[in-house]
Protein backbone atom coordinates (compact mmCIF):
# COMPACT_ATOMS: atom_id res chain seq x y z
CA UNK A 1 0.00 0.00 0.00
CA UNK A 2 1.65 3.62 -1.29
CA UNK A 3 1.97 5.94 1.20
CA UNK A 4 -1.09 8.62 1.10
CA UNK A 5 -0.35 12.53 1.77
CA UNK A 6 -3.43 12.95 4.12
CA UNK A 7 -4.61 16.38 5.62
CA UNK A 8 -3.48 16.28 9.44
CA UNK A 9 -5.13 18.08 12.72
CA UNK A 10 -3.62 18.68 15.54
CA UNK A 11 -6.47 17.47 18.54
CA UNK A 12 -6.30 17.64 22.47
CA UNK A 13 -5.70 14.56 23.45
CA UNK A 14 -8.32 14.62 26.48
CA UNK A 15 -10.92 15.06 23.05
CA UNK A 16 -9.98 11.30 22.12
CA UNK A 17 -13.16 10.72 24.88
CA UNK A 18 -15.31 12.55 22.95
CA UNK A 19 -14.64 10.15 19.69
CA UNK A 20 -15.31 7.31 21.54
CA UNK A 21 -18.34 7.89 22.39
CA UNK A 22 -19.54 9.17 18.67
CA UNK A 23 -17.82 5.84 17.71
CA UNK A 24 -19.97 3.74 19.95
CA UNK A 25 -22.91 5.49 19.13
CA UNK A 26 -22.17 4.44 15.65
CA UNK A 27 -21.53 1.13 16.08
CA UNK A 28 -25.34 0.52 18.52
CA UNK A 29 -26.78 2.50 15.45
CA UNK A 30 -25.24 -0.41 13.20
CA UNK A 31 -27.01 -2.99 15.63
CA UNK A 32 -30.11 -1.13 15.23
CA UNK A 33 -29.68 -1.11 11.87
CA UNK A 34 -29.14 -4.98 11.48
CA UNK A 35 -31.68 -5.72 13.53
CA UNK A 36 -34.03 -4.26 11.80
CA UNK A 37 -32.21 -5.39 8.46
CA UNK A 38 -31.51 -2.35 6.62
CA UNK A 39 -28.07 -3.59 5.61
CA UNK A 40 -26.85 -0.54 3.47
CA UNK A 41 -27.75 2.03 6.33
CA UNK A 42 -26.06 -0.82 8.71
CA UNK A 43 -22.32 -0.99 6.24
CA UNK A 44 -22.49 2.82 6.29
CA UNK A 45 -22.42 2.77 10.57
CA UNK A 46 -20.28 -0.02 10.67
CA UNK A 47 -17.41 1.94 8.15
CA UNK A 48 -17.94 4.79 10.25
CA UNK A 49 -17.68 3.13 13.48
CA UNK A 50 -14.66 2.03 12.46
CA UNK A 51 -13.14 5.60 11.49
CA UNK A 52 -14.20 6.68 14.81
CA UNK A 53 -12.50 4.40 16.63
CA UNK A 54 -9.62 4.87 14.51
CA UNK A 55 -9.90 8.76 15.36
CA UNK A 56 -9.77 8.42 19.00
CA UNK A 57 -6.89 6.02 18.83
CA UNK A 58 -4.69 8.52 16.90
CA UNK A 59 -5.71 11.04 19.27
CA UNK A 60 -4.95 9.39 22.22
CA UNK A 61 -2.05 8.27 21.27
CA UNK A 62 -0.32 11.07 18.95
CA UNK A 63 -2.88 14.12 19.67
CA UNK A 64 -3.62 13.99 15.69
CA UNK A 65 -6.48 12.72 13.29
CA UNK A 66 -6.50 12.85 9.57
CA UNK A 67 -9.02 15.14 8.27
CA UNK A 68 -10.07 15.14 3.87
CA UNK A 69 -11.74 12.92 1.81
CA UNK A 70 -9.08 9.76 1.66
CA UNK A 71 -10.78 7.67 4.37
CA UNK A 72 -7.62 5.14 3.94
CA UNK A 73 -5.16 7.84 4.57
CA UNK A 74 -6.59 6.77 8.38
CA UNK A 75 -4.58 3.62 7.87
CA UNK A 76 -1.29 5.03 7.36
CA UNK A 77 -1.66 7.58 10.25
CA UNK A 78 -2.66 4.78 12.41
CA UNK A 79 0.74 3.12 11.39
CA UNK A 80 2.42 5.76 12.60
CA UNK A 81 1.36 6.71 15.70
CA UNK A 82 0.82 3.22 16.97
CA UNK A 83 3.36 0.66 17.57
CA UNK A 84 1.60 -2.65 16.01
CA UNK A 85 2.17 -5.77 17.60
CA UNK A 86 0.65 -8.88 15.94
CA UNK A 87 -2.71 -7.77 17.53
CA UNK A 88 -2.78 -4.68 15.92
CA UNK A 89 -1.54 -5.56 12.84
CA UNK A 90 -4.80 -7.89 12.59
CA UNK A 91 -6.72 -5.07 13.69
CA UNK A 92 -5.80 -2.92 11.23
CA UNK A 93 -5.98 -5.35 8.55
CA UNK A 94 -9.45 -5.64 9.53
CA UNK A 95 -10.38 -1.94 9.46
CA UNK A 96 -8.67 -2.13 6.11
CA UNK A 97 -11.34 -4.57 4.44
CA UNK A 98 -14.25 -2.45 6.51
CA UNK A 99 -12.69 0.94 4.80
CA UNK A 100 -12.88 -0.80 1.52
CA UNK A 101 -16.16 -1.15 1.76
CA UNK A 102 -16.99 2.33 2.16
CA UNK A 103 -18.02 3.67 -1.16
CA UNK A 104 -19.78 0.42 -2.06
CA UNK A 105 -21.82 0.50 0.87
CA UNK A 106 -22.47 4.58 0.54
CA UNK A 107 -22.39 5.26 -3.19
CA UNK A 108 -22.67 2.40 -5.81
CA UNK A 109 -26.22 1.74 -5.65
CA UNK A 110 -25.20 -2.20 -4.68
CA UNK A 111 -27.79 -3.64 -2.26
CA UNK A 112 -25.96 -5.36 0.54
CA UNK A 113 -27.85 -8.56 2.38
CA UNK A 114 -27.42 -9.90 5.91
CA UNK A 115 -24.61 -12.09 4.67
CA UNK A 116 -22.02 -8.51 3.36
CA UNK A 117 -23.26 -7.15 6.81
CA UNK A 118 -22.19 -10.06 8.71
CA UNK A 119 -19.20 -10.12 7.31
CA UNK A 120 -18.37 -6.67 7.99
CA UNK A 121 -19.69 -6.41 11.58
CA UNK A 122 -17.70 -9.37 12.36
CA UNK A 123 -14.28 -7.36 11.24
CA UNK A 124 -15.62 -4.53 13.60
CA UNK A 125 -16.16 -6.18 16.50
CA UNK A 126 -12.79 -7.50 16.44
CA UNK A 127 -11.30 -4.32 15.42
CA UNK A 128 -13.81 -2.38 17.74
CA UNK A 129 -11.89 -5.51 21.10
CA UNK A 130 -8.63 -4.22 19.99
CA UNK A 131 -9.52 -0.07 19.55
CA UNK A 132 -11.66 -0.41 22.98
CA UNK A 133 -8.14 -2.07 24.22
CA UNK A 134 -6.16 1.04 22.99
CA UNK A 135 -8.11 3.23 24.68
CA UNK A 136 -8.04 1.61 27.92
CA UNK A 137 -11.79 1.10 28.07
CA UNK A 138 -11.49 -2.68 28.89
Amino acid sequence: MTPRMSKRVSISRSKYHDYAKVADNFFSGSDCAREFEYWNAAGVLIVHAAIAYTDAITIKVGGVKSQGEDHMAVIDLLREVVALDEHGQRALNHLIRMIEQKNLVSYSGEIYTRTDIEKLWKQLERYRDWALFILGKV
